[in-house]
């Protein structure tokens, strides 16, 4: 017997874990649907017997382990097997803490993610989807990306001896593109959108039956992304934030954000959940006009920041309620405000972020300037991915320097 289930997040129907993880199901069989341009129904959340494990586990004991290392309590994951810690250390990611920062008079942490092993976020899911895969003897393994969930399956799937195939835009920023190749994983370019991409690659999974790791299509991705939220914990030593940035896309970060802090909530190990506040752009805001008028229609999504590009949220009902369930609300920013932002962070925090991440600190500038930030609050922005990831937006505001001899320079500087 698994010490956890699957349940649908529409019609709350529960399904053992022998029997979604036996015949491949990544949706609810009730209500269920993966349509094209539409967001998916019949997301499966996974639950944990809580009462037991406040019994197994121990705040304190918690609080000592270290932070970026999910198999280490495989009882909050959907793990039937032991790992081999050998081969999982692998993969760890950087335990580098929450860095404060001052800016304009204002303090916040950062989460910086942009270390991790294919230096973006999408290494939280990843790593737990393939540790399911190597425990159910799979060896191929496919996912539609804009980029960083490619790269990062690429790359994961490569240390720990799996075959990958990723279906990506045409659009797909170069480095990104080089990476995936890099890693040696089979790459699949569509003329079209991330939503071609991701309808495609069900279509071909299922057809040669890999197994899937489409954002909240697999629903291991919600819970490998929760670990953002443990380590969040185990870093504040309990004294979580009381405000997080996160960027959204398809809405797979925060809600697996959401149900970190949701089991910690159930283990009674914090009081309350920290507000979440959703950073879409203006080009791809399909969750913050859902929050406004709680119905869906596509509109094809064109932003610079391409790992939140999503006309389609495929985990757009589950993120919606992430929000309302922690307080809080969903923020659409302008390309022209999220290229501003990424030079300023960039410069007074020292750590090179790509589009998708410097919109959490727009974000945060543009809450604070609104007044909603209570005096003694804290707040904590989430940096998803490097900015090596894409130089096409870094270029757009660092212009080519100048190229002069030994000769010139020198006369250069002693006129100076």
């Amino acid at each position: 017997m698994s010490h956890y289930t699957y349940r649908c997040f529409q019609c709350n129907k529960t399904y053992s874990a022998e029997m979604v993880e036996k015949e491949l199901m990544y949706l609810c069989p009730t209500c269920g649907s993966a349509n094209r341009n539409q967001p998916l129904t019949g997301v499966l959340l996974v639950d944990y017997d809580f009462d037991s494990l406040k019994k197994k586990l121990s705040r304190e004991a918690f609080l000592k382990q270290r932070a970026g290392k999910f198999w280490l309590t495989p009882e909050l994951y959907p793990l039937q097997k032991p790992v081999n810690n050998s081969l999982m250390d692998r993969i760890a990611l950087p335990a580098t803490g929450m860095p404060l920062f001052t800016f304009d008079g204002n303090d916040f942490f950062v989460m910086d993610d942009t270390g991790n092993p294919t230096l973006s976020y999408k290494d939280r899911a990843t790593s737990l989807v393939v540790a399911k895969a190597l425990e159910m003897g799979i060896t191929e393994i496919a996912a539609a990306s804009t980029g960083n969930a490619g790269s990062s399956l690429a790359g994961i799937s490569a240390r720990l001896g799996i075959r990958s195939h990723i279906f990506v835009p045409q659009n797909i920023p170069l480095g990104k593109r080089i990476q995936i190749q890099s890693f040696g994983a089979a790459i699949y370019i569509i003329k079209g959108s991330y939503d071609d991409a991701f309808d495609l690659s069900l279509e071909i999974s299922a057809q040669k039956k890999w197994y899937n790791r489409n954002t909240a299509y697999n629903p291991l991705t919600i819970e490998g992304k929760k670990s953002s939220a443990f380590d969040i914990f185990i870093l504040s030593q309990g004294k979580i934030p009381d405000n997080i940035f996160v960027p959204v896309g398809d809405g797979v970060i925060i809600a697996g954000i959401y149900r970190g802090f949701y089991d910690l909530l159930k283990l009674g190990w914090i009081e309350k959940l920290p507000r979440l506040i959703a950073l879409q752009a203006k080009g791809s805001d399909a969750v913050c006009r859902y929050m406004q008028s709680k119905s869906f229609s596509f509109i094809e999504a064109s932003t610079i920041a391409d790992s939140i590009s999503a006309g389609a949220p495929r985990n757009l009902y589950h993120a919606a309620h992430a929000i309302e369930q922690s307080g809080g609300e969903a923020i659409a920013i302008s390309d022209e405000d999220i290229l501003a932002a990424q030079k300023t962070a960039i410069q007074k925090t020292g750590i090179l972020i790509e589009p998708s991440c410097s919109i959490t600190f727009a974000g945060y500038q543009q809450y604070k300037a609104s007044g909603k930030l209570k005096d003694g609050e804290t707040s904590l922005l989430m940096l998803t991915g490097n900015g090596l990831k894409d130089t096409n937006s870094l270029a757009k505001w660092n212009d080519t320097p100048e190229i002069l001899s030994y000769a010139e320079w020198k006369n250069h500087f002693s006129k100076a």
